[in-house]
C-alpha cells in the first residue's frame, strides 16, 4: 500500500515537472516570438533623416533632443551634412529616407530623376548677401578678385544671387567665377576673419552674427531678390519610403509639425537647448529666434517661383507640369485650402 502511494506521488511529481517544462518552453517561445516582432517593428519604424547647419534647422535640432516621434512608433536616425548638394547625393544613393534642403537643390535633383517629393514646407527665414568691404555697395561693385561664399553651387543662396543679378545686371551668371563653396560655419569664420572671402550669402545665426560686426552690411536681401516670401527649405521623403511606409510617413509629418509648434511656443527653452550647439549666449540666440522675418512653419511657399526662374536661367531643363509632380498629397491639400494665401503656384515675372 505504501509503495503504491509512493508511486502515485512520484507520478504526480513527474506530471508537474513535465507541465512546468512545457509551460516554460511555451513562454520562451512566446517571448522569442515577441522579440522577433519587436525587432521587426523597430526595423520597419526606423526613418533616416538629414539636416544641415543653421538656425533654420532649430526645429529638427530640438526634435533630436526632445523626441516627438517615438510615441507614433517612429525611430529617427539623424545625420547632418554641409550642403543641399551633399544631402541630395546621399538621398540619391538611398542613404536617406527624409532630407531637408533648399528648393533649388531639390529641383535640380528632381530634374535629374531624384525619386523624392516634398512632404512639408520648412521655415521662412532671412537670407542675405553680406560684405565688410566698404567699396562694395551693389552687385555691380564686385570685381573678379572678390570671392563670395555660398554653401554649394545650385544652393538657394546661389539661385537668389542669380535672381538678383538677373534683375540688376541682366545676367544671372555674371558672378559665377566669384563663388566659393563653404558650409555656413566656415563661411562665417572666413568673413569674421576677413580672410579668403569678402562676401557671404548666408542665414541666421551666421547672418545676424556678421551683421553685428562694425562695417558689415547687406548687399542683397533674399526676399527682395525672390520678390516674395519663400521656404528656405523643404522636407523631402523618398518615393520608396512614402509608398511602403504610409504610417511612418504620416507619423513623421505629424512629429515635424509638433516640433515646429513646440519651437514657436517655447522660444526661451529652444534658445537654452541650442545655445551650446551654436556657441552663442542664450539671450542672443533668443533675440535671433524672435527676429523679424523668422517664421517657423511647414506651409509651402514659392515652389513654382523657383522652378520658373531656374528653367529660364538654364539650371533645370523643365518645370513641373503640376504641383503633384514634386509634392506629396498632404502638400496639395494645404495649397488647395489656402487659396489667396502664399500660394506655391504663382509665376514670378522676372525683369529682362
Amino acid at each position: 500500500m505504501f509503495c503504491f502511494k509512493g508511486q502515485r506521488v512520484v507520478a504526480v511529481m513527474l506530471v508537474l515537472v513535465l507541465f512546468a517544462a512545457l509551460l516554460s518552453g511555451c513562454r520562451q517561445q512566446d517571448m522569442g516570438g515577441a522579440q522577433v516582432l519587436a525587432d521587426e517593428k523597430e526595423k520597419l519604424s526606423t526613418i533616416r533623416v538629414a539636416k544641415q547647419f543653421g538656425l533654420v534647422y532649430a526645429p529638427l535640432m530640438v526634435a533630436e533632443k526632445i523626441d516627438f516621434f517615438s510615441k507614433y512608433g517612429l525611430e529617427v536616425e539623424w545625420l547632418t551634412l554641409g550642403s543641399g548638394g551633399a544631402v541630395r547625393e546621399a538621398m540619391a544613393a538611398n542613404e536617406l529616407d527624409v532630407a531637408f534642403m533648399g528648393i533649388p537643390p531639390y529641383l535640380i535633383g528632381w530634374d535629374k530623376g531624384l525619386p523624392a517629393k516634398i512632404a512639408a514646407g520648412y521655415v521662412v527665414i532671412p537670407v542675405s548677401l553680406v560684405t565688410y568691404d566698404s567699396n562694395i555697395k551693389t552687385l555691380e561693385d564686385f570685381k573678379p578678385e572678390h570671392k563670395i561664399a555660398v554653401p554649394s553651387p545650385g544652393s538657394v543662396q546661389h539661385i537668389l544671387l542669380s535672381m538678383a543679378l538677373k534683375k540688376q545686371l541682366g545676367d544671372p551668371n555674371v558672378l559665377d567665377d566669384n563663388l566659393v563653396a563653404l558650409p555656413h560655419p566656415d563661411g562665417a569664420q572666413a568673413m569674421l576673419a576677413k580672410k579668403d572671402v569678402v562676401a557671404h550669402f548666408t542665414t541666421p545665426p551666421y547672418l545676424f552674427e556678421e551683421l553685428d560686426q562694425p562695417g558689415y552690411r547687406v548687399v542683397v536681401d533674399g526676399f527682395d531678390a525672390f520678390g516674395q516670401d519663400f521656404n528656405f527649405n523643404v522636407g523631402l521623403v523618398t518615393e520608396v519610403y512614402h509608398d511602403n511606409n504610409p504610417q511612418g510617413y504620416g507619423a513623421f509629418v505629424q512629429g515635424l509639425n509638433e516640433a515646429m509648434n513646440w519651437v514657436n511656443e517655447h522660444k526661451e527653452e529652444t534658445a537654452e537647448l541650442l545655445a551650446p550647439e551654436f556657441k552663442i549666449e542664450k539671450e542672443k540666440l533668443l533675440k535671433y529666434l524672435t527676429a523679424e522675418g523668422v517664421n517657423y512653419t511647414t506651409a509651402p511657399y514659392g515652389l513654382m517661383g523657383f522652378a520658373e526662374f531656374m528653367k529660364e536661367a538654364g539650371y533645370i531643363s523643365k518645370v513641373p507640369e503640376s504641383l503633384s509632380d514634386i509634392a506629396w498629397e498632404n502638400i496639395l491639400g494645404q495649397v488647395g485650402k489656402r487659396e489667396g494665401g502664399p500660394c506655391t503656384l504663382e509665376k514670378i515675372q522676372w525683369s529682362k
